[in-house]
Parts: structure tokens; C-alpha cells; sequence
């Protein structure tokens, strides 16, 4: 049978048990295999003869069996199998008198036993791995790796040079030395799990290898054998890795496993990248990774299959993007609606928004699709840059839609879009009293402008414009429509249609049937914006806003919708550091809005260690007073109820241990009493802590109901938001939050994205040592949008020192997303702050690291770069050719993480 790397592990292992538990950590064929690697090596064993034992500490030696018997264990069932040894001749080369030990095996399989009984006849030599341990006053080894010794002289300069047959047995070396220089070395350590284990993998890998060198025999069968190196009866019926040893050469090259396997794997790097990096081959650099002479070779090899990862995927990266360039787009070089709208602003644009501005004018009339990644700071003013974006689509006779999130989120932005364009009317006809007032990028601000310049005997126009969010979501079909012939009526330029799952049918249907009439236009939408029913067959642009909110596939419906690709522009408020966004969004043209509008003052963070009765007392009394001069705040909890058992940002939940926070005293009973009290707990979160346990998180029913007992807020109402409300729900308690009928809201993380309210001064965030770096920046940024004095409250009860403490040290140190970001990348890695599709966490990166790799990256791009510049299809590199496609097939997540 011919073995390739995509030959299935099932066609070549006849354990069907094993075969499984492979396939339940992703090992399906060979390929998978030699690629599933190991996150580090085990120390080489050192060689110790026996009057050398340490117990405990594991050693290696070669000894002769004097005897060997099976006892049946009657009562336990199964068989335990003892072997007598002796180290004379291994003793004398020590210098050291030679001495004996017992090797005891365990099993219910007599197929395995009579296997290792055949092994360890008497006067057989055997090279041994394992743990002494003593035992009735004599020293034991449980379960020890073990190799069989060919009798007679082997090959004179002691190299093993494959199994060795002779009679009806198979060896596993031809010399002693062969054999110590092979047990002794460092073994590769795998993330194993209950049903199969890091030895049983090596073995199979390790078995893989030998078959593509044409050198191995087919895998183990149930009953065949078992794995000797753990201290139970094995189950799986495998062979363990001294079973069948691969090729031990002192030199590889000339080894009958490295030549084979050079031949089965071709090297995919191109040879003038490989030398100028000092790079092994490919199939040395497996060999070197799952069978490794030593940890300098296993460092070398890691090296270069990481430095593999990083040239194919930006490779892909570059062919992707070079690719786009050949679809056709629709060209928008109208610029007059885009142009007239930014004169209309109350506000001056910052030169980071003007520069990029005109950077996406300019790509957008082009002839193929724009691809640019939109990075700032929350209030920085991305919406701006998008609507003139969106403006510009129109302005030259298209269709623009913009694809929210979440349907709150969704409504502001059609609220805030219908206000800006509101505006150009007031600019044009000279009627804008305030516009000088006004503060730059505030949407409430921007409604306000609305509100000056409509028509003032229009009240529900004024109404559905001014509380968007109470209005929008909830209004009946026959409302929704003169709420969009108001926008249009004001707007005169160009329609802004609202397209939401909670709509009214009937409103849908002309949300719909306005977009599908290919008119010019703006479409505001959330996920609605996926679903088949909606066409637009004049899209030239997609605005995909807070891009990690939504899958691959969805965003790639809409640019497969039409046979004419749109422009794409998507946006983010998280922060992602300039090394993460060239890995991830390599095919993108990146922009990043670093200055803040003029009038935003920064926000003070303040950690607070919970048990500080005096410090919580004083911070709510603080709230208090910012409540009382009309201001409001948030209070972010990570879970919903105590009752709730599952994780995640919204549903989440734990006990409480708020108290009432007049003084030490008082807030350490009522604490203790809470504690008390407390019958569920929250499943541990990981946090770099190392703590075994940790107390319950805190919930957003039980802190609404304690801080509504304090006496620092008596008197005021309080309100409650979390992803289980409906939409309903959520639309009255932000009317009323925003309104100040209810100053104080309690909300789970749901409030992250799409909630802005000018007048928030204050959040309170309780297990903030839980949270990741990138969120509670992004929650921080809730508040000071209006331009007053904010302060944000990091409620801890990590101990000092600690790395959950050194997180949010970072963030009450600064203020800047990225240096926030990067800090984040490092305490948590790339899988936790992009999202598995944008991390790797589904691709084919295993190897490849954001943050430490940042200059194999750069490395890789550029000489990828230079490699395509002369080669663009790859002819004259088939195998890095067929790398890129197979990544690219079977990556379209990293591809398209945009």
C-alpha cells in the first residue's frame, strides 16, 4: 500500500479504538498526524546503573533477564507479569559492581502478556527506561519502557539502522549502545487526553514516519500488543513507542528513514529561502520534531516548520489579495453628496479622519473592490468616515448598506446617519443657530442638529429622531413607513432605509422592496442583511461594523451576492496591535484612527479591592453625587442570576458578595453573611492566577438588588439589561436609562457595543480581574461621551501581584488601545482577543505566534512579497503552490477574517 500524507489514519490502523481518539483531537490522516506536535520534550533520561538508582528519579540502563514468571491475579483479574534483571556487564563499563531489579507489568490481556513474555525470556538483553521505586526492600521498576537487544555484534560503528529480524522475533536495536543512545533521548510531549496518551501518540506518529519512508510495518491491532510505559493495563491494545523504534543515526542524512521520508515529503519552501534562514527540510524537520536526537534539534525543527506557517500563509495572504484585484467593482467617483455632507458637519474633522477619507475615496473609484480594515478608538469618530464612505457610493448612483451588530446598535446608527444628513438641508438653506455649539462626533450632539433643522410642526418626526432607540424597534408598520418618508423628506439627497429582524412584516417588506429596486441608497441593517430575501443588485459598498461580531460566511454572502464584488470596508473598536492585524487581515489595506476629537476628556480608572469597605462606600458616594448633577452609570456584572451555570459574557452568572459599604465592618458581615449564603459557585475561569479555587461571580440580579439597598442610593430607581431581555425590553430600559428615569443600570456585558448615552459618567465594573484587557477597555469607553468629566471603577479581588492584578494595572495605566492590545495578546494569546476565526484557532496554524513571531512574520511577507513580484502563480514553485492552495481551501476563515 502506498502511503501518502493524506492517507486516512483508519486505512493504515487497525485499532479502530485508537483511530477514534486520534480523530477526537484532529488527527484524520497522516498529515494530520506529523503536524499534530508536541508543545515541548521531555528531558533526556540519563544512564545510571542500578546501584546508581534514585527513586523517583527516572534512569536508563541495559541489563540481561535472569528470570521471568506470569502470576494470575485472581481476585483483580488479569495477569501481572515479573521479570528479574541484571546490570552486570552495564555495571562494569560504569565501573560499578552490577546489581538486580524486578520489572513488573500489569494486564487483563493475555495476548499482551504472552507478547511480553516473548520479549523477556530468560538470558535475553533488554535496554530499560523507567522510575525505580522499592519494594519489599528490592528495587522495582512499574511498567518500564523497554528495548530488545539482537543477539550477536551488530554494525561496527553501533549505528541502528531499522528493527532487526532474526529467528521468528523482531528487535527493536542491534546494539546496546544503539539502544541506550535511543531510550535515553528526549521524548516529545503531546497534548494527549482520557483516551490515548502522549506515549501512544508518539507512537503513532512516530509509526507514520516509518511507513512513508517505506521503512515501518502497518499500525498495531487490538490484540497485537500494548503499551508498556504506563503504570495501568493499557486498553487500547497499541504498541508503545520501544516497541518499534524508528531509524537512531548520529547523522540523518544518510539514514534509511530521513532519505525515505525525504522522498515521500518534498520540501515546500523554496531551497533559496530555506539556506538564507538556515532552515532544515521539511521531512528532516518532522523527523527531528517526533523522533528528536536532541532538544537543540527539536528546537531547530519547531523553528522551521513555524517559519513555514507564517511564508504560506502570507503568501496566501498576498495572492488573496492580488486576486481581489482582477473582480470587478462598481467605480464611485462621485464625490459632490460626500463632499457637501462634510462641509455640513457642526464639527472640524481630525487629520487622521480627513487622511483616511480620502483614502477611501480614492479606492473606491477604482475598478476593483476596496479591502481596508477600519481601526479606532471607541469615539473617535469611525462613523463619520463611514458615512461619507457610504455617501460616496451613493452620491455616484449605488447602494451602500452598513451591517450592525445588534438591532440597538443598528437603530442608533440609522438615527445618527439620518441626523448627519439632516444637517446638509440646514448648511444649505443657512438655518443652523447651533452649529457652533456643537461637540465634534456626538451623536446627540448630531440628532440635535436633526432636530434645528426639521420641521418644527412635524412631532413624531422629532420624536422618532430624538429617542431612536425607543421609537425605531417598536413602532407599527404604518408608523415605520412615515418615519422613513420623514428621513427622506429631510435627507432629500439620498434615502436611509432600516432593515432589522424585529421589524413589523409589513415595514420588512418595504425595507426590502426599496433595496431590491435598486435605487440609491443607505441601508442600515443587522444580520437581516444575510438572509436570502435581501437583494441588492446595485451594492457597491459593505460597511461590517465591529467585524469580530459576525461569522465568515455571513460577511461573504454579501459579497457574493451580486456578480459585481462591492467595495468592503469593516470597522473596529477593538483594539488590535499592528502585528496581529498584518498576521490576520494581511489582505486588507489597514487604517487606524489614533486621534480622539477635540472636547473628549480622558477617563479616570480606579482599581478597587473589593474587600476595602471604605474605598466601595466612597466610590458609590461619589456615583451618588455625578447621579445627582444629572449624570448616570453603569454597573457591568459577568453574570445574570445566581442560578445560571454557563459562562460567556451574558450568561453567566454567580452569587454575590456585595454588602453595605458604609464602612469595613459593615461590608465584611454582610459579605461573609452573602459568602454564607451562597450554595452555587462559578465555575473557574482561567486568568493566569493559578489559583485552584475562586469565589463566585458576581450577578446582575444580586447587585441590583444589594446596591438598591444601600443608603447611598435611596431614592433611586434602577434598572436591569442582559442578553436573555427581548428586544422590547431592551429598547424601553435604554429609553429610560437615557432619560434619567432610571439613572443606574445593571447590565451584563451586553452594554459593550451599541449603547451610547452622552450623559454616562460611571461604571462600576465588579470581577474586572476576570475580564480580558481588549473588553474592559471597550466597556470603559461607555462612558465620557459627552464630553464630561467620567470615571471608571475596576472592582478586583485579585490578590496584589498577581497577574490578574498586572492586567488591570495596564489598564489604569493608559488610555491607548494599542498598547492595551498588545498587553492583552501577551497575558492571553491571540485565540482569546481575535476569536478562533481570526487567531488560528480553526486554521492551519499551530505553530505560529502573534506577538513573539512578529519578525518571522515581517520576514516571511517580505521575501513572500518578492517571491510573488516574480513568480505571481507560483510556476516555478509547485509544492509551495499546492501548500498555498490547500491552506487557502481549507482556510478560508483565516482569508477572510476580515
Amino acid at each position: 500500500m502506498s502511503i501518502t500524507l493524506n492517507t486516512t489514519m483508519s486505512s493504515i490502523m487497525t485499532n479502530k479504538r485508537r483511530v477514534g481518539a486520534l480523530k477526537s483531537l484532529g488527527v484524520v490522516t497522516v498529515g494530520d498526524a506529523l503536524t499534530y506536535y508536541p508543545f515541548r520534550v521531555a528531558d533526556p533520561v540519563p544512564l545510571r546503573a542500578l546501584r546508581e538508582a534514585r527513586i523517583g528519579e527516572r534512569m536508563a540502563f541495559s541489563a540481561s533477564v535472569r528470570g521471568m514468571r506470569v502470576v494470575p491475579m485472581n481476585v483483580r483479574r488479569g495477569y501481572r507479569l515479573e521479570a528479574v534483571v541484571d546490570d552486570g556487564d552495564f555495571a562494569v563499563s560504569r565501573h560499578i559492581a552490577g546489581a538486580a531489579a524486578r520489572l513488573v507489568f500489569f494486564s487483563y490481556k493475555k495476548q499482551y502478556v504472552d507478547w511480553l513474555s516473548m520479549r523477556l525470556r530468560s538470558g535475553a538483553i533488554v535496554v530499560i527506561a523507567g522510575e525505580p521505586s522499592e519494594f519489599n526492600g528490592q528495587l522495582q521498576f512499574t511498567h518500564p519502557e523497554i528495548m530488545t537487544v539482537a543477539p550477536g555484534s551488530g554494525p561496527a560503528d553501533g549505528e541502528y539502522s531499522g528493527v532487526v529480524q532474526m529467528s521468528a522475533l523482531k528487535y527493536d536495536a542491534d546494539t546496546v549502545e544503539a539502544g541506550l543512545r535511543r531510550i535515553s533521548r528526549p521524548r516529545p510531549v503531546y497534548h494527549a487526553s482520557s483516551r490515548i496518551s502522549s506515549e501512544h501518540i508518539h507512537e503513532s506518529i512516530v509509526q507514520c514516519i516509518e511507513l512513508l519512508a517505506g521503512t515501518g510495518q502497518d499500525l498495531p491491532g487490538d490484540a497485537a500488543t500494548e503499551a508498556p510505559q504506563t503504570m495501568k493495563p493499557m486498553e487500547d491494545g497499541g504498541i508503545s513507542g520501544a516497541g518499534t523504534a524508528p531509524a537512531d543515526a548520529e547523522s540523518r542524512s544518510g539514514n534509511a528513514v530521513a532519505v525515505g521520508l525525504a522522498r515521500a515529503i518534498p520540501d515546500v519552501l523554496p531551497e533559496s529561502v530555506r539556506e538564507s534562514n538556515h532552515l532544515l527540510h521539511r521531512a528532516e524537520a518532522f523527523l527531528a520534531i517526533h523522533d528528536p536526537l536532541n532538544t537543540a534539534d527539536f528546537k531547530r525543527a519547531i523553528g522551521t516548520m513555524r517559519y513555514e506557517e507564517a511564508f504560506v500563509s502570507q503568501t496566501a495572504l498576498l495572492q488573496s489579495r492580488s486576486n481581489v484585484r482582477k473582480d470587478a467593482a462598481l467605480p464611485c467617483a462621485g464625490v459632490a453628496l460626500r463632499d457637501r455632507f462634510i462641509e455640513s458637519l457642526p464639527f472640524p474633522l481630525t487629520g487622521g479622519q480627513r487622511e483616511i477619507i480620502d483614502d477611501i475615496g480614492v479606492d473606491m473609484a477604482r475598478e476593483y473592490p476596496m479591502q481596508r480594515l477600519l481601526q479606532g478608538e471607541v469615539g473617535s469618530g469611525k462613523t463619520v468616515v463611514a458615512v461619507a464612505a457610504m455617501l460616496q457610493a451613493a452620491g455616484s448612483g449605488h447602494q451602500a448598506v452598513l451591517v450592525a451588530p445588534t438591532q440597538v446598535l443598528a437603530e442608533q446608527h440609522h438615527a445618527t446617519i439620518s441626523a448627519m444628513l439632516c444637517a446638509i438641508d440646514s448648511v444649505e438653506t443657512g438655518d443652523d443657530p447651533s452649529r457652533d455649539a456643537l461637540s465634534p462626533n456626538d451623536p446627540a450632539d448630531l440628532i440635535k442638529a436633526a432636530e434645528s433643522a426639521a420641521d418644527d410642526g412635524d412631532a413624531k418626526g422629532r420624536a422618532a429622531v430624538k429617542h431612536p432607540v425607543k421609537h425605531s424597534g417598536a413602532r407599527s408598520g404604518k408608523q415605520d413607513g412615515a418615519a422613513h418618508a420623514q428621513s427622506d423628506a429631510n435627507t432629500r439627497h439620498v434615502p436611509v432605509i432600516l432593515l432589522t429582524g424585529g421589524m413589523k412584516l409589513a415595514a420588512r417588506r418595504r425595507a426590502l422592496a426599496l433595496a431590491a429596486s435598486g435605487d440609491p441608497c443607505i441601508i442600515v441593517a443587522t444580520h437581516a442583511a444575510f438572509s436570502k430575501t435581501f437583494q441588492a443588485p446595485n451594492l457597491a459598498l459593505v460597511v461590517i461594523d465591529e467585524q469580530h461580531r459576525f461569522g465568515v460566511e455571513q460577511r461573504e454572502s454579501l459579497r457574493t451576492k451580486n456578480d459585481v464584488v462591492p467595495h468592503l470596508l469593516v470597522m473596529t473598536a477593538t483594539p488590535i496591535p499592528r502585528t496581529a492585524a498584518m498576521t490576520w487581515f494581511g489582505d486588507l489595506d489597514i487604517s487606524w484612527l489614533t486621534e480622539l476629537p477635540g472636547g473628549r476628556k480622558p477617563i479616570r480608572t480606579f482599581i478597587v479591592p473589593e474587600d476595602d469597605g471604605r474605598m466601595m462606600g466612597s466610590m458609590f458616594a461619589h456615583i451618588r453625587g455625578r447621579i445627582d448633577a444629572g449624570e448616570r452609570a453603569y454597573v457591568v456584572c459577568p453574570r445574570i442570576d445566581a442560578d445560571d451555570e454557563s459562562d460567556g459574557d451574558d450568561d453567566t452568572s454567580g452569587a454575590s458578595q456585595i454588602g453595605v459599604y458604609d464602612d469595613s465592618d459593615t461590608y465584611r458581615r454582610e459579605s461573609a453573611t452573602a459568602a454564607a449564603n451562597t450554595t452555587t459557585s462559578a465555575p473557574s475561569q482561567e486568568d493566569g492566577d493559578g489559583a485552584p479555587s475562586r469565589p463566585p461571580l458576581h450577578s446582575v440580579a444580586e447587585i441590583e438588588r444589594r446596591l438598591s439597598s444601600l443608603p447611598q442610593f435611596r431614592g433611586i430607581r434602577f434598572a436591569t439589561l442582559t442578553g436573555r431581555d427581548d428586544d422590547a425590553t431592551k429598547q424601553q430600559v435604554m429609553a429610560d436609562f437615557a432619560d434619567g428615569a432610571t439613572p443606574v443600570l445593571v447590565a451584563t456585558t451586553v452594554i459593550e457595543v451599541g449603547v451610547d448615552v452622552p450623559q454616562a459618567s460611571c461604571i462600576v465594573i465588579f470581577d474586572a480581574d476576570r475580564y480580558g484587557l481588549s473588553q474592559l477597555h471597550q466597556l470603559r469607553g461607555r462612558v465620557g461621551r459627552g464630553g464630561t468629566d467620567s470615571w471608571a471603577f475596576l472592582i478586583s479581588r485579585a490578590e496584589d501581584g498577581s497577574p490578574a492584578q498586572q492586567r488591570l494595572q495596564v489598564i489604569q495605566g493608559t488610555l491607548d488601545g494599542a498598547q492595551i492590545a498588545q498587553a492583552d495578546l501577551e497575558f492571553r494569546g491571540a485565540g482569546d482577543v481575535l476569536g478562533d476565526a481570526q487567531s488560528g484557532g480553526k486554521s492551519g496554524l499551530k505553530l505560529l505566534r502573534v506577538v513573539k513571531d512578529a519578525k518571522i512574520i515581517a520576514d516571511a511577507r517580505e521575501r513572500a512579497g518578492r517571491l510573488l513580484a516574480d513568480d505571481p502563480d507560483l510556476s516555478g514553485e509547485v509544492e509551495l503552490a499546492g501548500a498555498v492552495l490547500d491552506f487557502t481551501r481549507g482556510n478560508e476563515t483565516f482569508l477572510t477574517s476580515s
